[in-house]
């Protein structure tokens, strides 16, 4: 008897969890449908800034007009001017072509001879052109004061060139330093050191020569 009580108990209590797990399933997933449906109560504005990329700058070029001085040994301290491209290829490597001119003056040898010429005047007019690659090693600003700030650079360079000079053409190693001082974002201003080697032989010497240039520039970037 107690059995079949327990069995009958047992079967009812079975009937009564699976009626109401079919009976609260569509309830549940009419909850999730009603949640799903329900909108944020504050709605994001997101604004999106037409984007033309025609106007980004991308000034890469670099054409500067420089002036100094140039020491070419054993014929003074002349007047330089000359001519640079650059192209940056990134902030901190850039590569150049220059062209430069000085009209040096008489050898000391000249000079103590009294009426010696060893150069026409068109050979004493130095044209030299290099090929360099620089590299910017320090970039930073320089404040003139508390809100006003200009991008600045220390950089170093080499190259390669040739120099017309005596009537012949020489090969040339340049190597030096500079500054440069960008006062908007396509002004500069250069300041540079360059060493410039060569061989001379003008008396039977062959000797290798140091000649160097200190020049300031003004640049424009396109």
């Amino acid at each position: 008897m107690a059995n079949w009580f327990c069995s009958v108990l047992l079967k009812r209590v079975l009937l009564v969890f699976v009626s109401s797990f079919i009976l609260l399933s569509p309830l549940a997933q009419a909850a999730e449908e009603m949640h799903s449906d329900e909108k944020p109560v504050i709605e994001p504005e997101i604004y999106r800034r037409p984007l033309d990329e025609s106007k980004i700058d991308s000034e890469n070029f670099e054409i500067t007009a420089f002036s100094g001085l140039m020491s070419v040994e054993d014929f003074g301290v002349n007047t330089l001017i000359g001519v640079r491209l650059a192209f940056h290829v990134s902030e901190s490597i850039f590569f150049e072509a220059s062209l430069g001119q000085v009209k040096t003056s008489k050898t000391s040898y000249e000079r103590l001879s009294g009426s010696v010429e060893l150069l026409t005047d068109e050979q004493r007019v130095l044209n030299y052109y290099d090929l360099s690659v620089g590299y910017n090693l320090l970039p930073g600003e320089a404040f003139l004061s508390r809100r006003l700030a200009f991008n600045t650079a220390f950089y170093l360079i080499a190259g390669i060139g040739s120099t017309r000079f005596a009537g012949d053409d020489r090969y040339t190693i340049n190597y030096g330093f500079g500054y440069s001082f960008l006062a908007t974002d396509w002004l500069g201003l250069h300041a540079d050191v360059r060493n410039h080697v060569f061989d001379m032989e003008l008396l039977g010497n062959k000797m290798l020569t140091n000649n160097l240039e200190m020049s300031m520039g003004l640049s424009i970037f396109f």
